[in-house]
């Protein structure tokens, strides 16, 4: 009787870890889902791959499918529209070029660059 009840208790843990292994690649789909990815066919896809890869591709894919959010895509926009952006890194722009032409002397009236010291040195 009790081998009966081993042979039992073998079997039922071997479905569920073979399913269960299935379920945890099946992770980054759902979240892709849940998230409403544009790649979701393809992050599914690769995670059936990575069943045969011993789950090399797995991590990766986790992060693909985090990395989108259908609120903000891909996260490079910081809230702010492409309009608003290109005026924000332009400002930026002007903001650098001024400071280094400050650093390079040009906005005091100075012909030369001020020499920087020489560590250690006196002057």
């Amino acid at each position: 009787m009790l081998d009966y009840v081993a042979l039992g208790i073998l079997i039922f843990a071997a479905v569920v870890l073979f399913y269960g292994i299935i379920v945890l690649h099946d992770i980054p789909y759902e979240i892709a889902v849940h998230r409403d990815h544009p790649h979701q066919d393809a992050i599914h896809a690769a995670g059936w791959v990575s069943l045969f890869t011993l789950h090399a591709l797995w991590p990766f894919l986790w992060i693909w499918a985090m990395l989108y959010r259908k609120d903000r895509g891909w996260g490079f926009h910081h809230g702010r529209t492409p309009q608003a952006e290109a005026e924000y890194l332009e400002g930026q722009l002007a903001e650098l070029r001024h400071r280094l032409e400050v650093l390079e002397g040009r906005a005091t009236g100075a012909d030369t660059p001020p020499v920087p010291k020489q560590p250690g040195g006196e002057g």
